[in-house]
Parts: structure tokens; C-alpha cells; sequence
């Protein structure tokens, strides 16, 4: 194409351009001066509209002047017929009462410690209510009860009476009451008559400002709707229709005073600020309830220095229909133009569309991925640079759609051997979204809870039992903080309703930008392995209690010895002697309390945690334990704080622990020459826990034997079989604690137990011991 065929295109396309530019440069100025006009119109409407307003308002304060006065005269006329005590007063005396004075109802306040409340009444529904968040109104009650003038701006006062304003009724806010309040100091309670009447609410309809929104909009087809904002209340969320919301429900402190509040904006907040701040209109254009519309603002100030604002919503269909005459002038004068252009145009776009026609037939081939024919435009002008560049495209693409093919099939394998070894996996795993429906199960998912895939795809599982649902609950809303959770021993229901043992993992799936996807759960069968450690928790046990035998006996035996030669002196010399029956009581409890030790350890008991005194767990095990310690010359220190800590264990288990330790360090030492001493100490770690730490003088551990303590049948012992340590260990975890060794040879051994107090929540901590620690001494 030459160049003088190039330049006439430009110049036709320039031509339309401008044609364009000027339109819509024309339609802007329209568009202005109408909206201009439009904002006129609406801020005269808006002075009008509170100057009717204000006018209905005098009429609404003259009536409510007249029913305040007959209030007043109906509550001097109660005061005549009722006691002074309002105790003597029954509600259907005040019903009648209420008939004969001319009134809806009559209510009596008394006052309380910290409130005024309605005590008695002729409506039942009035009955009980207290006026404490009432503001001003409480404020005027206390004033009457102090037989002082009331102070407050709204409402009217007279001698010995205040009458509040129009109100919506607490106890019916259906309706707009005129209520009184009257007390002469003669008796213990307010008289209050008040008037509910239709009436009330048709004059609000005729004459009040809903009537003077409504007849303005008539006059002005083109509003869609008259808002009266207190900007005081306006801004908070969830304001209804009508004016309302879950804090200001009072016909002067809702939000919106007088109209609807239908075309709602999320503008309209900031709109009410600035049109306060700067004393003038505001107007923007919005789209609501699929209708462009007009929004204005006008801050309206009343004498008595108080602001509020009126919102005026105009049907944009006024601008746009004469903005759409003149863009019909505009369209004919314009297309005759075109027209000219077009059949000038028309003869050399055929040379133009050849070259054109072969670039759309090759971008057409690339879009359907044929990359292999090229492109052939013989001109050297743009045209044929630009087939030059398809060119090169079409053959770097042909190179990445290949490379793409290759990656998704490398993905397709990878993602079908991860899924194949999802499914050989022997623990449960499921996935589940936000809200909790399952998005994928494995086969061993299947077999341990009872349900197949396609059952529970994209519903939610029931598989947490009700009295679990609260600690689940709480584990949830931490994933969703992004907190991790370790492992957690539970239960969880099958499809048949049965409990299963199970050790869970939870962690939540993350996609590229860190956001929470879903949560993936891993689910581990702990039936068999929990029969096997309570197994070998019993079998220690018992071992425990056999090496506990000989030192019941032992210490069975002196106190009986005791009582056998106290029992022989009284035969002997036929004679009773309190002192050593008190004696010998006192041995026979001592003898008691050391057998009830034995037994409750000794007994087998179903795993029940409770509530209990940890200083009384370990005076319980000392108990035991004394007896054999006094026969190696070893004392027991005691280091207890004062306060008597609770925590929430399993009591049996949590004695069999101390009882575990307490022999170690009594075996550790029982080859010393001169004894020693077992130091016990109890104190609060934090607010959260306490903490229990045992010390030895014993001959320490060998830093070789550390690293293996608390594995199964391993021990030092000739006759041990290293299971105490181990199942010490899993008690204290199974109590969401922690339990710590620190031992150097020759210095002895501190074991430190830190465990929850009770009512805590804690994460389950894992055992450890430390070598070459310092002991104290």
C-alpha cells in the first residue's frame, strides 16, 4: 500500500475522532449543568422540608402539652384513690383505676438499691422492667424521687410531674406512647399513667414529618426517597428500612428520624461527615438496586444549635433522557459524516484487508495449535515486520506447548503415585474444607471408621463424640489462627456409634499465597497399643506393690507389737488405762490408714480423672514409703508451699508415678552408711502450673546409661525390669505434663514433674532427661 492510501486512512480515522471528542465533550457540559440544576432543586426541596417540618413540630408539641396536662390531672386523681405503700396496691386495682382516670394504663415505680423498676402495673407486660439504661429518663425518676425540679431538656415538667416526649413503648414497640410520671413525696412510688391510642399514631401519620416526606415525593415524580439522618446515630451497621438498629431504637436517637432508608450506599457514612464538617451539600451518582441514582446530602441547622441532615434520592432517568436527545443529534449529525468517510475509506481498505486476512488465518491456526505453517507477507512496511514477529511467536510457542505437555504429564504420574501411596498408607487420612465437608478419605480411612468415599464426599462427618465437640471446636478455630497442634490422643465415633482409640494429626493445607485451604487429619488406631501399655502399667503395678509387701509388714508389725504389750500389762494387772488405750487407737489408725494406702494401689480401678489435691496424693505415697525409708536411716524432707493446689488426674496412676520415683531414690541410696535425705518439694511454676521436684543423695547415674532411660527393660537393677520409668513417663504425658531427670554420679538425682493446674488447657509436653546437671544439695 502506498504511502499517500495510508494517509487518507489516518485522516478519515482523525476525522471520527474528533467527531467523537466532541460529543462527548458536549454531552459532559450537558450532563453538568443538568446535574447542577438537579442539586438546585434538591436543596430548595430540603429547606422547604424543614421548614414544614419545623412547623409540624410546633403542632406535635402542643398536642403532647395538652395530653402531658391531662396526665398530670390523671395521676393527681390515682394519687387520691391509691395507699401510700405500694405493697397494699394489687394490679387489678390499677387496672379499674386506669379505666375510671381516663388513661390505657397505670404503672407504679419503686426504687431499689441501684435502680428504678416497675413494680406493679395494670398491663402485664410492663411488670419487673428495669429503667437503669433508660438515660435521660432514669435521670428525670431520680430527680421526682428527690422531690427535686427535673432538669432534663426534653419532655415537660410540671409541679410534683414529668412527662416524657412521644416514645416507641418498651414493652409494645409497635406503638408511640405519652407516658407520666408523678410524686408528691407521700407515699414510696411513682404514679405512672400513660396513654397508648391509635390515634397517637395516625395524628404521627397526617401531620408529623412521614406525612410531609410523603407529599413532597408525590409533588416531585422524580424522587425516589426523602431520608432525615441524625448523624449523632448514623454509621452503625445493620440499619433497617425504617430507621432502626440494635442500639438506637428511640424515635429522637435512631438513626434515621423521619423517611425510609431503602438506597443504601456504602458512601453515604462519609457523606454525612463532610456535609457536617464543611456546612455544605453533598452529591454524588451511585448505582442502587440496579437503577442509577442521585444522592444528596444537606446539613440542616436548627436554632437551637443542633444539626441534622436531609437525603435526597433523584431517579438519574431525568438527565438521562434529555442527555439522550441530544446524543440522538449528535448520532444523525455524526453518521452523515461517517458515511461520507466510509465510501471514501471503502476503496482502498481492500488493500489493506489482504495483508490482514493472512495475519487472522495464521493467528487462527496458532489459537487451534497448528504452529507449523509460517506466515508469508511480502510487504516491508508494519504489516510485514508484524508477520515477521508472528513468525518468531508461533515458533516459540510450538516450543513451550511441548514443554507444557511434558509437565503435565510429569504431573499426572506425580499425582497418581502420591494418590496410590495415600491409599497404601495404614493410618486414616481425610481432608475436609473450611466449613468442615470431606473432600478426600483413603481405603484405611474406610476400614477404621466405617464409611465408604462416595457416602461422605462433600458432607460433614459426625465423628467426634458430643463431649468432645467443645475441645475440637477450639482446635479448629486455632488451626484457622495458624497455630500448630501436636498429636492428640482421643476418641472418635465409627459409622456404627462405637468409640475408637485413636491418635490424631491435623494441620491445615495452604495454597500458593499462604491462605488456608482446607485441613488434612491423620488418624491412627491406638486400641491395641493402649490394651498393651495399660498391660504393662499393671504389670509394674504389681511388681510395685509386691516390693511394697514387706515394707506394709514391717510396718504393720511394731504397732501390733505395741498393742500386744499394752493388751498383756492390762491382763496382768487387771486394770484399764486411757492413756494407753489412746495409745494403742492411735497405732490401730495408723495400721488402718497403711492398709487403705495399700489397697487403693494395690486395687484394680477403671481409669477415671478427677479433681484432686496433689499435696494429698503425695502424703498418701509417703505413707507407703516411710517405713521402708526409716529402715535404711532415710528421712524425707518436705518443701511445700502453702496453698493446696488441685489438678485434674487419674489419682491411682498419678501415686503409682510418685511411688515409681520415691523407691528409685530409695533403692539409689539404701547402701549408704549413714542414710540421707529424700527431698520433696511442691510449688507454682506460673498460672498455669505447678511443680513437684524429688531429689536423691543417691550414687547418681553413669552419663553412658542416660540417653536409654525410660526405654522398656532397661535398667540398672539386678531384679528391675526398667518398665517404671517408661510407664511414668507415659502417665505424665497422658496428664498433659512433663517429666525432667538431671543426675551426675556421685551427687545423686532430681526428678522434675511439671503438671497442669486443673480448669488449664495445656499441649501434651514429651519426656526428657539432662546429663552432668548440678543437684541441690
Amino acid at each position: 500500500m502506498s504511502i499517500k492510501n495510508k494517509l487518507t486512512l489516518i485522516m478519515s480515522g482523525s476525522l471520527l475522532l474528533i467527531l467523537l471528542l466532541y460529543i462527548l465533550l458536549s454531552l459532559y457540559t450537558t450532563q453538568a449543568n443538568l446535574k447542577k440544576d438537579s442539586e438546585s432543586k434538591m436543596l430548595i426541596t430540603a429547606r422547604q422540608i424543614a421548614t414544614t417540618i419545623e412547623q409540624s413540630q410546633y403542632s406535635s408539641d402542643y398536642v403532647e402539652k395538652q395530653l402531658g396536662e391531662m396526665l398530670r390531672m390523671a395521676s393527681i386523681l390515682a394519687a387520691k384513690e391509691l395507699p401510700d405503700d405500694y405493697h397494699d396496691i394489687d394490679n387489678r386495682q390499677l387496672k379499674k383505676l386506669s379505666e375510671e382516670v381516663g388513661v390505657t394504663d397505670i404503672s407504679l415505680m419503686a426504687r431499689t438499691e441501684d435502680d428504678i423498676m416497675i413494680i406493679k402495673s395494670s398491663d402485664p407486660n410492663e411488670l419487673g422492667m428495669s429503667t437503669r439504661d433508660w438515660g435521660y429518663w432514669y435521670k428525670a425518676f431520680n430527680q421526682l424521687f428527690n422531690m427535686q425540679e427535673v432538669t432534663v431538656s426534653q419532655g415537660m415538667y410540671m409541679d410534683k410531674f414529668w412527662t416524657g416526649p412521644f416514645e416507641y413503648s418498651t414493652s409494645s414497640p409497635d406503638y408511640i406512647d405519652k407516658w407520666g410520671y408523678y410524686y408528691d413525696g407521700k407515699r414510696n412510688y411513682i404514679i405512672n399513667p400513660y396513654i397508648r391510642s391509635n390515634a397517637i399514631n395516625d395524628y404521627e401519620k397526617k401531620v408529623g414529618p412521614e406525612a410531609v416526606l410523603e407529599k413532597t415525593k408525590k409533588v416531585n415524580k422524580h424522587i425516589l426517597e426523602i431520608t432525615c439522618i441524625n448523624p449523632q446515630a448514623f454509621g452503625n451497621q445493620g440499619i433497617s428500612a425504617t430507621g432502626f438498629d440494635s442500639y438506637n431504637i428511640q424515635l429522637r436517637n435512631r438513626p434515621i428520624q423521619y423517611g425510609t432508608y431503602t438506597y443504601k450506599d456504602a458512601k453515604d457514612t462519609k457523606a454525612v461527615s463532610q456535609a457536617i464538617e464543611t456546612g455544605n451539600s453533598v452529591v454524588f451518582d451511585t448505582k442502587i438496586h440496579g437503577k442509577k441514582v442521585m444522592k444528596s446530602f444537606i446539613p440542616i441547622f436548627n436554632p437551637d444549635q443542633s444539626v441534622y441532615i436531609i437525603s435526597i434520592v433523584m431517579d438519574y432517568n431525568a438527565i438521562s433522557q434529555v442527555l439522550k436527545g441530544q446524543l440522538v443529534n449528535y448520532i444523525v449529525i455524526s453518521a452523515s459524516l461517517l458515511i461520507i468517510i466510509i465510501l471514501g475509506s471503502y476503496i482502498v481498505s481492500g488493500f489493506i484487508i489482504r495483508p490482514i486476512k493472512s495475519i487472522l488465518v495464521k493467528v487462527k491456526d496458532v489459537s487451534e495449535g497448528r504452529f507449523d505453517t509460517p506466515l508469508i507477507i511480502n510487504s516491508k512496511d508494519e504489516l510485514g515486520l508484524l508477520s515477521s514477529k508472528i513468525n518468531s511467536m508461533t515458533d516459540s510457542l510450538s516450543d513451550y506447548t511441548n514443554q507444557l505437555k511434558e509437565a503435565v504429564e510429569e504431573n499426572k504420574s506425580v499425582k497418581d503415585h502420591l494418590e496410590s501411596i495415600i491409599q497404601q498408607i495404614a493410618d486414616a487420612i481425610h481432608t475436609v474444607d473450611w466449613s468442615g465437608r470431606v473432600l478426600q478419605v483413603n481405603k484405611a480411612f474406610e476400614e477404621l471408621y466405617g464409611w465408604k468415599s462416595h457416602e461422605i464426599i462433600g458432607k460433614k462427618l459426625k465423628i467426634v463424640p458430643d463431649f468432645l465437640e467443645n475441645e475440637e471446636a477450639q482446635n479448629i478455630q486455632a488451626l484457622r489462627r495458624g497455630e500448630q497442634l501436636p498429636p492428640t490422643e482421643t476418641l472418635r465415633l465409627r459409622r456404627d456409634g462405637s468409640l475408637v482409640e485413636v491418635s490424631i494429626s491435623t494441620a491445615p493445607v495452604k495454597d500458593e499465597e499462604g491462605h488456608i485451604t482446607s485441613f488434612i487429619s491423620v488418624s491412627r488406631d491406638m486400641t491395641e497399643r493402649n490394651k498393651m501399655d495399660e498391660l504393662l502399667r499393671r504389670s509394674e503395678k504389681l511388681t510395685t506393690v509386691g516390693q511394697l509387701a514387706a515394707g506394709v509388714a514391717h510396718e504393720i508389725r511394731n504397732p501390733l507389737t505395741t498393742l500386744r504389750g499394752f493388751l498383756q500389762l492390762q491382763r496382768e494387772t487387771n486394770r484399764l488405762s486411757p492413756q494407753h488405750n489412746e495409745i494403742m487407737l492411735s497405732e490401730l489408725d495408723r495400721i488402718n490408714l497403711i492398709v487403705s494406702e495399700f489397697l487403693i494401689l494395690a486395687k484394680p480401678q477403671a481409669v477415671q480423672f478427677q479433681i484432686k489435691s496433689i499435696r494429698s496424693i503425695l502424703n498418701g505415697v509417703i505413707s507407703l514409703l516411710d517405713s521402708q525409708a526409716h529402715l535404711f536411716g532415710i528421712e524425707f524432707k518436705f518443701e511445700f508451699e502453702p496453698e493446696d493446689f488441685k489438678v485434674h488426674c487419674e489419682e491411682n496412676q498419678m501415686k503409682q508415678v510418685f511411688i515409681n520415683i520415691i523407691k528409685n531414690a530409695i533403692e539409689a541410696m539404701e547402701d549408704g552408711e549413714d542414710g540421707g535425705v529424700i527431698t520433696i518439694e511442691l510449688f507454682q511454676l506460673n498460672q498455669e502450673e505447678i511443680g513437684i521436684t524429688i531429689t536423691d543423695q543417691g550414687i547418681g547415674i553413669p552419663s553412658d546409661m542416660m540417653p536409654k532411660l525410660g526405654e522398656p527393660f532397661f535398667t540398672s537393677k539386678e531384679k528391675g525390669t526398667g518398665l517404671g520409668l517408661m510407664i511414668s513417663q507415659g502417665i505424665i504425658e497422658g496428664h498433659k505434663g512433663m517429666l525432667e531427670i538431671f543426675s551426675k554420679p556421685g551427687k545423686g538425682t532430681r526428678v522434675d514433674i511439671v503438671l497442669p493446674l486443673a480448669g488449664v488447657r495445656q499441649q501434651t509436653y514429651r519426656y526428657h532427661h539432662k546429663e552432668e546437671e548440678p543437684i541441690a544439695d
